[in-house]
């Protein structure tokens, strides 16, 4: 399909294409309101499409926007699928159900921000909130820094982001910065002290599709780590190593891991793929983040500093909003024809695999 077709410049444009689609498909759509609404006043919904019987016994959940403005990448993908008939039938044959949860954070989607409305990492939500919270006193020590109090950051800030380099190493500084942190409500990956309205609301949506499954395939889309356009495939489950092999029969021995450090990503708390565990204990489960690459890290990370700065300073100099927020989106949203391609094709090979490795432990089982 052709990626104009799929690949929106709004959050409006990219839910109603994805509504249209499942319309066309004669799917019906159940949508989740969020109480808020979107940046051109439009009403945000986690949009939730299932492709197959209710009682099927191996389910393909693929889901877009967990880092909201992210989505504009999961929702081209969720778009073109729907749209796609050979697709379709492939998922059908073996009798998979496939589940599309359209705009996971709807509200970072249209507002162009990475966050939820509540400021949480809802990919570091995932916690048990009535015991201790991970504690991370590394961004303790940068959080003046992380968020200095003028954008741009004076060149006392930046020697002192430097000198943590410089010391410590680049993987140090993204383990403290991205791994998630649960002290600072104003900072960036913030992980909240309880859950979001997008935890709640993607909670229900596995109760009410997840529960009746014996076998579940998971594939969460996001954009930012990693050479442009290319799509890593990030095991999104356990440190087990039974789980780690069976993704990588499905997706490919390039399939990395955050436990060993294979991967872009650095090791992370309260990530989400923790619900499906205790949503749907009855099925076998299986899951990968597929991670598009948009810019170099430390070019992401500035964009997520002056974003967060911009949402403390609503007074700053409208040229000013402006651009940090055409920085932000351009962090996640690589909005040229070769990058969106690469992204549609691999995403296509993706959801292919994770079917025929479902179809695969049927065949076993039987």
């Amino acid at each position: 399909m052709n990626a104009g077709a799929v690949f929106s410049q709004t959050y409006r444009e990219a839910r109603e294409r994805f509504l249209a689609a499942a319309e066309a498909a004669q799917l019906d759509v159940h949508s989740h309101v969020h109480p808020m609404l979107g940046r051109d006043g439009e009403t945000l919904a986690m949009d939730v499409v299932r492709d197959g019987p209710p009682d099927a016994a191996s389910l393909f959940v693929l889901s877009s926007a967990c880092h909201g403005v992210e989505g504009y990448c999961g929702s081209a993908v969720q778009t073109a699928l729907l749209h796609d008939a050979a697709w379709r039938a492939a998922a059908a044959a073996p009798g998979v159900a496939v589940l599309y949860i359209h705009a996971l954070n709807p509200y970072g989607f249209s507002w162009w921000r990475r966050t939820t409305h509540e400021n949480v990492d809802l990919n570091r939500n995932f916690l048990d909130f009535h015991g201790p919270l991970p504690a991370n006193p590394a961004y303790e020590e940068l959080a003046g820094l992380i968020i200095p109090p003028t954008w741009p950051p004076s060149a006392e800030v930046e020697a002192g982001w430097q000198r943590f380099i410089d010391e410590h190493g680049m993987d140090t500084l993204q383990r403290a910065v991205s791994g998630g942190q649960y002290t600072h409500p104003d900072g960036i990956f913030y992980g909240g002290r309880n859950p979001t309205w997008s935890h709640v609301t993607l909670r229900h949506v596995l109760q009410d599709h997840g529960r009746r499954c014996r076998r579940l395939a998971w594939i969460d889309l996001h954009t930012g780590l990693g050479p442009a356009g290319v799509g890593e495939r990030i095991h999104a489950g356990r440190d087990d190593a039974a789980e780690l092999a069976r993704a990588r029969a499905w997706w490919g021995d390039g399939v990395t891991s955050i436990y060993s450090g294979t991967s872009t990503s650095a090791r992370l708390d309260g990530l989400m793929w923790n619900a499906v565990y205790e949503e749907c204990p009855q099925a076998l489960y299986t899951g990968i983040a597929l991670e598009y690459g948009t810019l170099p890290l430390m070019e992401m990370f500035s964009a997520l500093r002056a974003d967060q700065w911009l949402e403390l300073h609503p007074e700053a100099e409208p040229a000013l909003q402006q651009r940090i927020k055409q920085q932000t989106r351009d962090a996640f949203y690589v909005d040229t024809d070769d990058w969106k391609a690469q992204i549609l094709a691999q995403a296509f090979e993706a959801a292919h695999q994770a079917v025929d490795g479902l179809a695969a432990q049927q065949r076993s089982a039987s």
